[in-house]
């Protein structure tokens, strides 16, 4: 049982910057993907950015520019860094990781909050 747990996030102004992190309980080189998603009420979670285990990254359109995402192996840990925020950045961030066990398997942190003011 992977455990993920997202800190970093709160109230920011348009403009500034933010980096969430996420730690696993587990070896972040077990993991096929990890990726950062974001919800807001009433809308599906949709993906922010990932990063494979080799280091690629993608990012959603919407955020390309802004966003950064990295992985520390040693520490175990998934950050986004996120630029010249938005109110429309505002939502729920999660962590989520896949892992490949019997099948291939999700794992998703509890989310934390990012709101931006304009």
């Amino acid at each position: 049982q992977v455990q993920l747990v997202e800190s970093g996030g709160g109230l920011v102004q348009a403009g500034d910057s933010l980096t969430l992190s996420c730690a696993s309980s587990m070896n972040i080189i077990s993991f096929n993907y990890m990726g950062w998603y974001r919800q807001t009420p009433g809308e599906q979670r949709v993906l922010v950015a990932g990063i494979t285990r080799y280091g690629t990254p993608n990012y959603a359109d919407n955020v390309k520019g802004r966003c950064t995402i990295s992985k520390d192996n040693a520490k175990n840990t998934i950050d986004l860094q996120m630029n010249n925020l938005k109110p429309e950045d505002t939502a729920i961030y999660y962590c989520k990781v896949n892992r490949q066990e019997v099948q291939l398997t999700e794992y998703w942190g509890q989310g934390i909050q990012v709101t931006v003011s304009s």
